[in-house]
């Protein structure tokens, strides 16, 4: 990094810089003491108002407050976030801002394909001061790259509810055991329906962190008519597996449009209805084939 003789920054992250006509507006966000600081004085030696943070909760709450023309922020930060939902906190907040995601992970330029939807431009650390500068500078006069819509992850799950079936549905017919049950596809997957929309109704009503999930009448009459199908206990938790897979895939397929400012979030409720459905219909099983095993009464 070149050594420039300009003050350093303020120590508060979240200060607030005087407001000067004609520079451009910069969020710089890094958790890295030194990399943060030595960006900051370079681009403010190049004429650019800069506003530093060290997290992303600081970098949010700037998002919402202020307004910016360039977003300048680490990949890899450690607590909740990380610079994706940096970045689409501020394509929802201002649009118009150039953005730009640095990591010191060289791989990430293969990733690139699926990030750039929302970033303007991947670099890759150590960061050459002018190289930086200059394409941000470009970046303002070409103005941002045409945004693609962003989606939550409630809306491509409903969107694509059959695509998933049909994906789970062919990594059943692969597992032996499962199939050892002939099926035909209605009895196979007549539980997907209502448990997709039980998940997209979770993902549109966020539970409060650590509340139970809730009751599914659907589920525990799956676990019955499993128990009625002749199925193992097994194999109804391998089917629970294979759909977590096969919703995962549906994301990983949607990734250049997915809303990543909550895909986190988003992906931990999605594991805890699944696991609690399937909590659900095991409960059931259990409890029918304790009935089973009762003695006839004469």
């Amino acid at each position: 990094m070149e050594k420039l003789a300009v003050r350093p920054p303020e120590s508060n992250p979240t200060a607030v810089c005087n407001e000067q006509p004609g520079k451009p507006k910069v969020l710089l966000v890094d958790d890295n003491d030194s990399v943060r600081v030595g960006l900051q004085m370079v681009l403010e030696h190049h004429e650019f108002e800069v506003v530093a943070a060290t997290n992303v909760k600081d970098a949010l709450q700037l998002i919402s407050t202020q307004r910016f023309d360039v977003l300048l922020t680490d990949l890899h930060m450690p607590g909740a976030g990380d610079g994706l939902t940096v970045v689409s906190a501020m394509r929802h907040s201002n649009p118009a801002a150039v953005t730009v995601i640095f990591s010191g992970y060289p791989e990430m330029k293969e990733a690139a394909a699926a990030i750039l939807m929302q970033a303007d431009e991947i670099l890759v650390k150590p960061l050459d001061p002018r190289t930086l500068v200059e394409i941000i500078q470009d970046r303002l006069k070409r103005g941002v790259k045409s945004v693609r819509p962003v989606e939550n992850v409630a809306n491509i799950l409903e969107r694509e509810t059959q695509t998933t079936i049909q994906d789970w549905l062919l990594r059943v017919e692969l597992e032996p055991q499962i199939i050892s049950v002939p099926l035909d596809y209605e009895a196979r997957c007549a539980h997907l329906p209502q448990l997709f929309r039980d998940l997209v109704s979770r993902l549109r009503h966020p539970l409060p962190l650590g509340t139970r999930a809730l009751v599914s009448p659907a589920a525990s009459r799956h676990g019955l008519v499993r128990r009625q199908q002749a199925y193992t206990a097994a194999m109804i938790v391998e089917e629970s597996r294979m759909l977590q897979v096969s919703i995962f895939q549906t994301l990983q397929n949607n990734l250049r449009t997915v809303d990543f400012s909550l895909l986190l979030v988003d992906v931990m409720a999605i594991a805890d209805e699944v696991d609690s459905q399937l909590a659900q219909a095991m409960a059931a099983y259990i409890s029918e084939s304790q009935i089973d095993e009762l003695p006839i009464q004469g």
